[in-house]
């Protein structure tokens, strides 16, 4: 393979739209039928194919060709940070999982072999190039990877990503706190009026939902605390949230 140095990803080169709209096909904002839209699809991956083509071309070889899957192969094997991150994306959605089948990286929570290779793409993040990709463009990646395999994931961390996927394709970058608190209103069940909201800050200003557990009945025997001896309570709600049992998967970074 030529010694090609990695090039400005295409996530910087597609024109953005100009504003979030409806999805000709599946009706729901544009981006967030992902990936079982096909319109939302292209709409996502053009950002990364336009790289992985250009690889394509550089190499001289022809998308669906015979070589494409091997030049996948040399991509995940070299060095990180060789290539762009989206040609590292681009290459594990042409590549089989050797040991459950499914697209690699995207197979079933407790293969060991997609684990690796998704612990392959977030390396690049941090031993690639600093400067090679933008807060904005590892949140679009995230969410990608994310929907792209739902069941390696917490329901509520889907639905917070899928959420925010039609405003990042306009470039818009939510906070830390913005995707905890959209978690956590996914989680209470809000993702149906969440799924209404038109705009970016009426997305990010969805009010706040209090965390609430069933109420248990009082014991007999039970005694009200003081203020002295009461409990402190966490002030994050979402940390209230029950802990994942064995063989769960652990919390998502953000």
């Amino acid at each position: 393979m030529a010694d090609h140095r990695p090039f400005p990803p295409g996530a910087r080169r597609v024109a953005r739209p100009a504003a979030v709209s409806p999805c000709p096909s599946c009706g729901d904002l544009a981006g967030r039928g992902y990936p079982a839209c096909r319109f939302c699809a292209e709409l996502v991956d053009q950002y990364w194919l336009l790289d992985w083509q250009e690889l394509l071309a550089a190499e001289q070889l022809a998308e669906g060709g015979a070589g494409e899957r091997e030049l996948a192969e040399l991509v995940l094997a070299d060095e990180v940070g060789r290539h762009p991150w989206t040609c590292t994306d681009w290459a594990m959605t042409l590549l089989a999982c050797s040991q459950c089948g499914d697209e690699l990286a995207t197979g079933p929570a407790d293969c060991v072999r997609c684990a690796m290779a998704d612990g392959l793409r977030w390396s690049w993040d941090h031993a690639g190039h600093p400067t090679a990709i933008t807060a904005g463009e590892h949140a679009l990646r995230t969410a990608r990877a994310t929907v792209r395999a739902p069941h390696r994931h917490r329901a509520a961390t889907v639905g917070a990503w899928r959420l925010l996927l039609p405003f990042l394709l306009v470039g818009e970058l939510p906070t830390a706190g913005q995707v905890r608190r959209l978690r956590a209103a996914v989680l209470a069940g809000a993702y149906a009026e969440l799924a209404g909201c038109a705009t970016y800050v009426e997305l990010t200003s969805f009010p706040e939902l209090p965390w609430r557990r069933p109420a248990r009945p009082a014991r007999p025997d039970h005694r009200p605390r003081t203020h002295l001896d009461q409990p402190v309570v966490a002030a994050d709600a979402v940390e209230d949230a029950p802990r994942p049992g064995p063989g769960e998967p652990a919390a998502d970074p953000v």
